[in-house]
């Protein structure tokens, strides 16, 4: 079904200037700055805007895509539940609603779009001849008071962020970002692994960030001058996320990280976050680090597709 680009795009930027649980990734002046075009389908019902699904407009080789952006964790359907709906209603809403999305979807042969967390209309996208991948984040609710929420964390943790407050100090330093390009670079090399953007597009986002009062780049010192980590905090008017984070190989980071994310989490309570997303990975030893924080695990899904035969070339080629 196609629909009216520009008519939609003015809807969405509308819902977005009115709604505070439109997140982050899919704000208007975050997909401008990660997607080379973009567009998003609206489902109403009569004039009520039921959800949205802004994607990102991509062609490669001749091939239309379906790709969550580089650093974009999520971009997936918002469903916008009525104040008044009965909870034994939600689903078949939120069933309904993403099902009119769908239909608003660009015809593309290949599809890897990360969806936002809780999302959970596995079938209908089944039905839609989409596979569906599971990743896992970890979120902490920021409703209990501070300290109940560094009691909730293990104890080695909590051992470890009070011995770091005698050995570092934690400033908001956005001029280090190049720092951080270099740990993170240092530590997915040992992997085998290589970072999927340059500095210059890290520094592009980050410069917009601040622009709009959305993120910080918390740095541990110690008194020599010497960094030891660094997190980039990211956040919206409901979630604060840790976006990245990267570790000195000539340090002994691993406290001054759990400062840094204990940091991060009062920061985001501070600033009137509900959730503090951690972003979780599939990695054992990066999931054992977030799980210690005490958030609760939730998986999200990531829609796949490829009927492409030069894409499956492209992708065999690349292995």
């Amino acid at each position: 079904m196609t629909h009216d680009s520009r008519l939609n795009k003015d809807i969405y930027n509308k819902l977005c200037a009115q709604n505070r649980s439109v997140p982050l990734f899919e704000k208007p002046w975050w997909l401008d700055l990660v997607c080379e075009k973009w567009d998003v389908a609206v489902a109403k019902k009569g004039e009520q805007v039921t959800g949205a699904w802004p994607y990102p407009i991509e062609k490669k080789l001749g091939v239309n895509l379906l790709r969550t952006p580089v650093l974009t964790p999520y971009m997936g359907p918002l469903v916008l539940f009525p104040a008044d709906l009965k909870e034994s209603n939600l689903d078949s809403f939120e069933h309904e609603t993403v099902a009119e999305l769908l239909k608003q979807m660009p015809a593309a042969k290949v599809w890897n779009l990360a969806l936002q967390p809780g999302m959970k209309q596995a079938g209908l996208f089944k039905k839609h001849a989409l596979e569906t991948k599971v990743q896992q984040t970890f979120l902490l609710e920021l409703i209990e008071d501070e300290q109940t929420l560094f009691l909730n964390m293990k104890d080695a943790t909590r051992r470890n962020i009070r011995t770091a407050e005698k050995e570092v100090t934690v400033t908001n330093s956005p001029a280090h970002l190049k720092q951080l390009y270099e740990f993170q670079k240092n530590t997915l090399s040992k992997k085998g692994k290589s970072l999927n953007c340059s500095f210059e597009y890290m520094q592009k986002i980050m410069d917009a960030c601040i622009t709009h009062d959305a993120a910080a780049l918390w740095t541990a010192t110690d008194n020599t001058g010497k960094i030891h980590a660094i997190v980039w905090q990211v956040w919206d008017e409901e979630r604060s996320y840790y976006f990245m984070g990267g570790q000195n190989p000539d340090a002994n980071s691993y406290r001054a990280m759990s400062l840094l994310l204990w940091h991060t989490i009062k920061e985001a309570k501070a600033r009137g976050n509900n959730i503090f997303d951690l972003e979780g990975s599939m990695d054992e030893g990066v999931e054992r680090f977030f799980r210690n924080f005490g958030g609760d695990r939730a998986l999200y899904m990531i829609l796949m597709k490829n009927t492409s035969l030069r894409w499956k070339l492209k992708q065999a080629i690349l292995k």
